[in-house]
């Protein structure tokens, strides 16, 4: 290459990097983390800095009070108050002049945000959310918590400048009455996470108890539980699913399975491509905030395929086969699962909420003419996903949902060439994040869907062993992993309880004890890391914060974890560990007595425990050929001897040759045990 050459490269090199400059004129040390959504703020006029001990010193050098915002990469409203305000040179201004920015990743640090919604709990009286915007002393105690907080006084809201200034003035005039509030709640929440509950006898009725607490809770007209925002339940709904198939209580089904079809049916199913949604603003299931998340998808993939072996309904399966369809077109690579889409996407240049996934009537309707569709055709097409020209979304717009009263003949032809009219918009962006703990909530979810096709076995094996492999390394287990970087962060307690989870679900479904001793290696690792002065925490570091019973975005990972140790109980005969589970429901008995709903993970965890785990016993090979029951609390194990030995913890209650009696004396006992 001649020296003119590389002159005018040289030259081209550094007009790029100026207009890059030009373009991007702000930065900040967020530059430097890995995370997708800090990423998404390296370039704000706010002087963000990501939670360390050196942001933390700052602010207390500096005697500056601490700004922290805590939200997630596909987070609607974190991306609205990002433009409006974290995006205006004028917040900028006062937060760097009189504050100390921190932005934390939730996803990367759940206790972090844990800690800080509990605070916002006791400050406003209700349960928090997305964007989690705290203020704290610069000795790092929170005084002021709030979710989205708008740029000027709207909504009968504060705007942020006026808030900002103002929690200034305060701090500036009266610093002591500052501190004394935060030290003041501080004190509560301590009190509040360290104060023992009442024991409480756990009725026999309990479980009806909380069929009738759902019940009173359930919407009638719209098949959901509460009012908008619409969530899911899907904890909700695999208790539900549990109850029946022990109790046959056809309550318990009815609601299960109406929910189930109504939100398969609704606007919070992507009836294009499958996979569901976060959450239905309205009453109705039509209308989504259109961020896909992995464990969303991974708690619905359970609760379809159990309905689906409860009721042998087809329609189950077929969703089933959808969201594992979209998780493998959308979330996968290399068997590592990514951990969110968002719900903006780009349109016209511009981030709009749902973008790619709507569908305007005009544009549609020329486009299916142009592929021959007949006027009748496109009727019934129009009329199924009750597209039409006023819209049912912004900007007359249609998110799709399905009309019971047609049938379309053609419906996968139809899907397949909508969701080729949608791929002339950008797809939104994907949080490339690999976590271990929705990735394992997955894995043992493909598990559930193994017992309705077998090749979803093969696959939920190839996907733990991938994750094994990657995120537990040198016998360290890790939270988190990104692109081809080695994992940094290491596991909390919700990696150890779910990766468990998968484990005894793979031993269950292979025999292969790698994956029981590595299941019991990690369950000791649990609870000599997270079990500290008969308290359990999220995290094995300074930031201590209290797991909880209480399901949230998703199910409880300690109640998960407790049902965990009755399923390792049973297979070692570990009667200790059984204590463990025993001493932890009395003494969360007054909370589960008085909230079923708030914990039905753990509700399914007591049911657990008062029917027992039954271990069928076996030869491996001769185990392996046969197709079990639906039973819920039912385990496999290899055993040496030529016959099946049914099994509870310390006692043996049945043996013999024959598969079908084994299996007789197996329902009988759980008859017997209702």
């Amino acid at each position: 290459m001649s020296l003119r050459v590389k002159l005018i490269f040289l030259y081209i090199g550094i007009m790029m990097i100026n207009n890059l400059q030009a373009q991007n004129k702000f930065t900040n040390d967020l530059a430097n983390e890995e995370s997708p959504y800090l990423q998404q703020h390296s370039l704000n006029p706010v002087n963000w800095k990501a939670w360390n001990k050196s942001s933390i010193q700052k602010a207390k050098k500096e005697n500056k009070l601490i700004f922290l915002s805590i939200g997630y990469s596909t987070c609607h409203w974190c991306h609205v108050m990002e433009e409006e305000s974290f995006e205006n040179e004028e917040v900028a201004k006062i937060l760097n002049k009189n504050y100390i920015s921190i932005k934390v990743d939730r996803e990367e640090m759940p206790h972090l945000d844990k800690y800080y919604q509990d605070i916002h709990n006791i400050l406003n009286n209700r349960s928090g959310g997305w964007p989690l915007n705290i203020i704290l002393t610069p000795q790092n105690k929170a005084f002021f918590a709030a979710t989205y907080i708008p740029l000027e006084d709207k909504y009968g809201k504060i705007g942020i400048k006026n808030l900002l200034k103002k929690i200034q003035d305060i701090y500036k005039n009266d610093p002591k009455k500052v501190i004394q509030s935060a030290n003041e709640i501080e004190k509560v929440l301590k009190n509040t996470n360290n104060k023992q509950s009442t024991k409480v006898d756990l009725k026999d009725n309990l479980i009806e108890k909380f069929v009738k607490d759902i019940e009173e809770n359930y919407d009638e007209d719209n098949h959901g539980i509460g009012v908008q925002p619409k969530f899911p339940h899907a904890s909700s709904i695999i208790a539900l699913l549990d109850i029946y198939n022990i109790s046959k209580n056809e309550k318990a089904f009815m609601m299960a399975s109406q929910m189930l079809k109504a939100m398969a049916q609704g606007g919070i199913y992507d009836q294009i491509e499958g996979g569901f949604y976060r959450y239905s603003v309205d009453e109705e299931w039509m209308i989504p905030h259109f961020e896909k998340m992995l464990y969303t998808n991974a708690e619905l993939l359970s609760a379809y395929s159990k309905a689906y072996l409860l009721s042998k309904d087809d329609f189950y399966k077929n969703i089933v086969d959808e969201i594992i369809s979209f998780v493998d077109t959308r979330f996968d690579n290399e068997l590592l699962l990514y951990s969110a889409s968002d719900a903006d996407s780009l349109f016209h240049a511009k981030k709009e909420e749902g973008a790619y996934f709507v569908f305007d009537y005009k544009q549609t309707l020329k486009y299916l003419e142009e592929l021959n569709y007949s006027k009748k055709e496109i009727d019934n097409i129009f009329e199924y996903f009750n597209i039409r020209e006023d819209g049912n979304f912004e900007n007359n717009s249609n998110n799709p949902y399905i009309s019971e009263d047609i049938t379309l003949n053609n419906l996968k032809k139809v899907k397949s060439d909508l969701k080729k009219l949608r791929s002339s918009k950008a797809y939104p962006f994907i949080d490339d994040k690999i976590l271990t703990s929705w990735n394992a909530m997955y894995i043992s979810s493909l598990f559930e869907a193994g017992k309705i096709r077998a090749k979803y076995n093969t696959k939920a094996l190839k996907h733990l062993d991938a994750l094994v492999k990657n995120l537990y390394t040198n016998d360290i287990l890790y939270h988190q992993k990104l692109g081809e970087n080695k994992p940094k962060v290491k596991a909390l307690f919700e990696d150890y309880s779910f990766l468990i989870t998968a484990l005894l679900k793979a031993y269950d479904y292979s025999l292969d004890k790698i994956y029981l001793n590595l299941a019991n290696k990690l369950n000791d690792e649990l609870i000599k890391k997270f079990y500290k002065n008969e308290q359990w925490y999220m995290s094995d570091d300074e930031f201590q914060v209290n797991v909880s019973i209480y399901d949230s975005a998703y199910k409880s990972s300690f109640a998960n974890a407790l049902d965990n140790f009755l399923k390792l109980a049973s297979l070692n005969d570990d009667l200790k560990l059984q204590d463990l589970v025993k001493n932890t429901l009395e003494n969360n008995s007054l909370s589960l007595t008085r909230n079923t709903t708030s914990s039905p993970w753990l509700l399914r965890t007591y049911l657990a425990y008062t029917q027992e785990y039954i271990i069928l016993k076996a030869q491996k090979k001769i185990l392996l050929d046969k197709t079990m029951p639906s039973y819920p609390f039912l385990l496999k194990k290899e055993y040496e001897e030529k016959q099946y030995l049914a099994c509870k913890i310390g006692i043996c209650f049945a043996y013999t040759k024959d598969f079908d009696e084994i299996i007789l004396k197996i329902n009988k006992e759980v008859k017997a045990n209702k």
